[in-house]
């Protein structure tokens, strides 16, 4: 059975398992969902690196649609691992859409990776954006019909951006996907760059995230919070390594979530703000360009879809038992859901780059390389970022949520059920061994070179301990304080959302205006139409527009003098004709 899909595209088999899984009865989608992910896992382990499979397309072109090499390698199998779990975890679903959506969603992710070719990451771009959009309007609240909208709003132009830059290297004869910092920087380079910006969530065009990901279905926001960002993260990496300027958009975006995330009482909104602070370190590594931090980059990339998708899992099942969002109105879950606090433990740890738990080994391989490359400001700077994750998520959501005494205001509503508890359980046990073995379990498999970081030193447990003081200390001075409470936080978005929407309700209200007013012109125009043509006489009358419903003798009868002008007309034009004739 294995045998089978050697060399058969993994994507592509996530694509089939949703379509199967959309025709499938309930019970069979549930086994469909758990256990075929598998195969595409077991599938990307045999492909050996510097596969190239292809096929001619239109004479002209070549498609590369499976290309694999170190880098393309480790993110293909994260994502076929996070596909199993997130399979796992959403197969009690009963949505036949969301199951498709989903699957699709993982597969067009791996698609996007293994694309060697312009046209077939472009597609794979596409299609992603598509799938994942299906997962906000999935959801039944009012606001996810507005949300998913505006995601696919700014989806489309990325894609837009990237179809812009394809379509120009195309032209140029540039076929394959590959580094473009040797040059020329010319419009497709940069339309291309803004294209990955959007979807990797650079401030400020960063607020479909936060909007999007809270706004999608319980399981749908868990797959949304490992892929979209992620693909744009490889992305950077293997077009982009080496832009001086993504460094600065990093640090920006490490420090930006990890403030709007002090702030938040939404759980899937403050773990959003949290991905755009993660997602700061991988860009700033791919910015920096150097070996140990595009390494970094990559390898926090995989512990973040790790421990942040267990984040989201654990808010998500608390979510689902007690239909409560909202931190402030939480409290006592530790007690009454000991396995999700455990797992929430797990998680808040890795994020917050505690020792033994994989955020450690990935996070301060970027902060250590901007040391190596003398940029001691960008280390500073994504150490302050790391305060501010230990501060909102290991000591505001741990303590509000699960340790601070329940307020009654969050009953359960319905059990967790047992399939979300065993993905979640994988999730922590991966984040765990990937933290206390990360040479054997991560290091080896990075695609630039040895990694030259030694995360177990006394110099790092004692930055990583003091950092942790750091945090504590405001939080404990501050915790009557600290406590969130119900509001809306205004975000970069609101300066494009709300002229935007001035913009089209301006167009809308303008040709509203512009269709009734030619509608009325039309409808007055045919009316005298007919009048006119009801009484063909009205022409030859002195007064011809009398306002008359129905041509009838009784009441309107022409003149004689009419009858008379007629009969004088035609025979003075016979007997002209015949005289010229003779």
């Amino acid at each position: 059975m294995i045998l089978m899909f050697e060399n058969f595209h993994p994507g592509i088999i996530f694509i089939l398992v949703g379509f199967l899984a959309a025709l499938c009865a309930p019970k069979e989608r549930r086994m469909i969902l758990a256990c075929c992910p598998v195969l595409a896992l077991l599938g990307m382990l045999r492909i050996a690196p510097g596969t190239d499979l292809q096929f001619k397309f239109l004479e002209d072109f070549t498609i590369h649609y499976l290309y694999v090499d170190s880098l393309s390698w480790i993110f293909a199998v994260i994502f076929c691992v996070f596909g199993l779990i997130g399979g796992i975890y959403s197969c009690h679903n009963k949505s036949p859409l969301e199951a498709l959506c989903s699957m699709a969603y993982v597969g067009s992710s791996i698609g996007v990776v293994l694309a060697h070719d312009w046209i077939t990451f472009l597609f794979f771009w596409e299609l992603e954006a598509v799938t994942s959009t299906f997962l906000i309007w999935n959801d039944p609240r009012p606001t996810s019909r507005g949300a998913g909208i505006r995601y696919l709003l700014v989806h489309t132009l990325s894609g837009n951006l990237v179809l812009f830059g394809v379509i120009m290297k195309l032209v140029q004869g540039d076929i394959l996907v590959h580094n473009l910092m040797a040059g020329p920087y010319d419009a497709a380079f940069w339309s291309i760059l803004a294209g990955v910006c959007i979807n990797v969530a650079a401030v400020p065009m960063h607020g479909w995230l936060v909007d999007g990901y809270s706004s999608a279905t319980l399981t749908g926001s868990v797959f949304m919070s490992s892929y979209t960002t992620k693909v744009a993260v490889y992305s950077l990496l293997r077009i982009f390594g080496g832009a001086e300027l993504l460094i600065g958009v990093g640090v920006l975006m490490a420090l930006y979530g990890a403030t709007f995330a002090v702030m938040e009482n939404d759980m899937i909104k403050l773990l959003s703000y949290h991905i755009v602070s993660q997602v700061g370190y991988m860009v700033a590594g791919a910015g920096i360009g150097t070996s140990m931090s595009m390494n970094g980059a990559t390898s926090h990339a995989v512990c973040d879809i790790l421990f942040k998708s267990l984040l989201f899992m654990c808010c998500n099942a608390i979510t689902y038992a007690t239909g409560i969002r909202k931190i402030n109105q939480l409290g006592g879950m530790a007690k009454r859901y000991p396995l999700v606090f455990i797992c929430f433990v797990v998680g808040a740890f890795s994020i917050a780059g505690v020792p033994f738990f994989n955020g450690f080994v990935s996070k301060m391989v970027t902060i250590e390389a901007a040391e190596e490359a003398h940029m001691g400001i960008v280390a500073l700077l994504l150490e302050l970022a790391s305060v501010g994750t230990f501060l909102s998520i290991c000591f505001k959501m741990m303590y509000f949520i699960f340790l601070a005494p329940d307020k009654g205001m969050a009953p359960e509503q319905r059990a967790i059920e047992s399939n979300m508890k065993i993905a979640m359980v994988m999730g922590a046990v991966l984040c765990t061994v990937i933290g206390c073995f990360p040479e054997f379990s991560l290091y080896q498999f990075l695609p630039f070179g040895p990694v030259g970081y030694v995360p177990y030193t006394v110099m790092h447990f004692s930055n990583q301990l003091i950092m942790g003081f750091v945090a504590v200390i405001p939080f404990l001075m501050f915790l009557p304080r600290m406590e969130p409470h119900t509001a809306i936080s205004l975000d970069t978005d609101w300066f494009y959302r709300r002229p935007f929407k001035a913009c089209v309700l301006g167009i809308a209200y303008l040709c509203f205006g512009l269709c009734r007013s030619l509608g009325h012109a039309w409808g007055v125009g045919v009316r005298q139409i007919m009048v006119v043509t009801d009484n063909p006489m009205q022409f030859l009358d002195a007064k011809p527009f009398h306002e008359k419903k129905r041509y009838s003798p009784d009441n309107y009868r022409t003149s004689i003098a009419d009858t008379i002008m007629i009969i004088l007309t035609v025979l003075f034009i016979c007997i002209f004709y015949f005289r010229t004739s003779l």
